[in-house]
């Protein structure tokens, strides 16, 4: 989802996997200082999904350090992970020892037809190709089951957050913001095979200013820029962030984009 601009395809692919590998190196800082999940997210899952999470049989695709595992795990569900990344799953099973998970991608899943009643991808369906990860979603999911989607998107009406992702967007010369604007049914799933509906769920959290940097940092552009770059980059941004919160705690705020399509009920 990315906007790379006129940047040559071949480009585009090489930036695309080096930013989806970026996080293996950096999976303890991602897991500290990324943010979670509200409630309400979950609550939107069970009422769009139609079934509770608890008893039901989820796999988390792309789970990452474990953070969204986490949650629908302590929801009740029985959850089994799925994650590419040697870093990333050697962070998920030091903080979930207790929580199965298989190395495999989106793509290609490796689990058995029909074996799962929701399949969940948590700021991860962007690296997925959907011509692919469509019909391999459908293919593992239960009839009547669901495949949830969502991301974490900046909240972009609020002054702070908009001024600090153009600055972001200048450092790059990207317009990065637009994978936020743009995250929607169109783009995840081009051609329209699964009738996602969206809703959106805003919140917030308050964190010192290291560990909002620290989260700024652990995102894909910034774990493939050069050592140099990023560090003044953040220096400079600590000190536009001091301005906003001269107590030294930033209040983020998000807005959770969802997006959910069932699959048909068999007689």
């Amino acid at each position: 989802m990315t906007t790379h601009g006129a940047t040559p395809p071949s480009a585009r692919s090489a930036t695309h996997t080096a930013r989806a590998h970026s996080f293996n190196a950096a999976a303890a800082q991602y897991a500290a200082n990324r943010p979670s999940y509200p409630p309400a997210l979950f609550d939107a899952l069970e009422e769009l999904a139609g079934r509770p999470l608890a008893g039901s049989r989820v796999v988390d695709v792309g789970a990452g350090t474990g953070i969204a595992t986490a949650r629908l795990h302590a929801r009740g569900a029985h959850v089994i992970a799925v994650e590419p990344g040697a870093g990333m799953a050697a962070e998920f099973r030091r903080t979930l020892p207790d929580v199965p998970m298989v190395r495999g991608k989106g793509d290609a899943l490796p689990l058995a037809d029909h074996s799962a009643d929701l399949l969940t991808y948590a700021q991860a369906w962007h690296w997925t190709d959907p011509a692919l990860a469509v019909p391999e979603a459908l293919r593992v999911l239960r009839p009547g089951g669901a495949l949830a989607l969502w991301w974490n998107t900046e909240a972009l009406d609020v002054p702070w957050v908009a001024a600090a992702a153009r600055r972001i967007d200048r450092h790059f010369g990207l317009d990065l913001s637009a994978e936020k604007r743009n995250v929607g049914p169109g783009t995840a799933d081009p051609d329209g095979r699964l009738g996602l509906t969206r809703r959106e769920i805003r919140w917030s959290r308050r964190v010192p200013v290291d560990v909002h940097l620290a989260n700024v940092a652990s995102h894909s552009v910034f774990l493939t820029d050069t050592d140099e770059r990023r560090a003044a980059f953040l220096a400079d941004e600590r000190r536009h962030l001091l301005n906003v919160f001269p107590d030294g705690v930033v209040e983020e705020t998000y807005v959770v984009v969802l997006l959910l399509a069932r699959t048909p009920v068999t007689a």
